[in-house]
């Protein structure tokens, strides 16, 4: 089992399920979302993940076409996104997990757009754009 929660603590949440590779994206809609170089996001099953509360604290922003980014309308911690052609996966924002994952980053991706003042120093897999990830089991 993982809990996590947003910054300010009104959103908690729970996910009893296994949580898939962990991507450090470095496209320019997740760095402006992130106010950061990257994000850090894994797929799980939507239906092994829960708010224990706040949920009516959550806002969507709908930034493509049936993709949304899903952060704490109080504190605006980005915790989830997802899209409409996969309608059973949320990417998780794995640093709002509170307990350790057991487990690094397993590729960059979009680092063709990635920013210029940031270096790219691991040897992790790197993707110009993104790489299909096998859903969790």
């Amino acid at each position: 089992m993982y809990t996590g929660r947003c910054l300010c603590g009104d959103i908690c949440f729970e996910y009893d399920g296994p949580i898939g590779p962990v991507a450090l994206c470095h496209c320019s809609q997740c760095r402006r979302a992130h106010g950061s170089a990257f994000s850090a996001s894994a797929p799980v099953q939507k239906v092994r993940f829960r708010f224990v509360t706040g949920e009516d604290k959550i806002t969507e922003f709908e930034s493509r076409p049936g993709k949304y980014r899903g952060f704490c309308s109080r504190c605006g911690s980005q915790l989830y996104s997802r899209v409409d052609a996969i309608p059973g996966i949320l990417r998780l924002r794995v640093g709002c997990i509170n307990e350790p994952l057991n487990k690094g980053a397993a590729h960059h991706v979009f680092v063709g757009s990635k920013s210029d003042w940031f270096e790219i120093t691991d040897e992790l897999p790197q993707f110009e754009k993104t790489e299909r990830t096998n859903d969790p089991h």
